[in-house]
């Protein structure tokens, strides 16, 4: 995958719109952030993952997920984007841009 694949799955969806978050591409919904690409320009930001499934995820699948110490205390994990799936990535995005839009884009979206 790539940071333009994630664009086009997270850009159907209402609310979504293009951004920057630390200088690097984002995404972003009602101005939060949804995803960001690290600057090695592999690597995506993935906020709405709680600690527990982080490391489930990093000891079930370590070649494409992971974290750093500067990400230790939050609830985020990296997603190497080219050795991931897009059925791995996509879930994990829908769940984190359900928590930040709006009761109105998540009813359309239903529809």
């Amino acid at each position: 995958m790539t940071f333009d694949d994630v664009r086009k799955i997270a850009l159907r969806w209402p609310e979504v719109e293009d951004g920057t978050s630390y200088g690097t591409p984002a995404l972003k919904v009602r101005k939060k952030m949804l995803v960001r690409l690290k600057e090695d320009g592999d690597s995506l930001v993935m906020p709405g993952v709680p600690q527990d499934e982080r490391e489930m995820l990093v000891e079930s699948q370590p070649k494409v997920f992971y974290f750093t110490d500067h990400y230790r205390d939050y609830p985020m994990v990296l997603i190497r984007l080219s050795k991931a799936k897009r059925a791995t990535v996509e879930p994990l995005l829908r769940r984190h841009w359900r928590a930040l839009a709006s009761k109105r884009a998540l009813a359309a979206e239903s529809e």
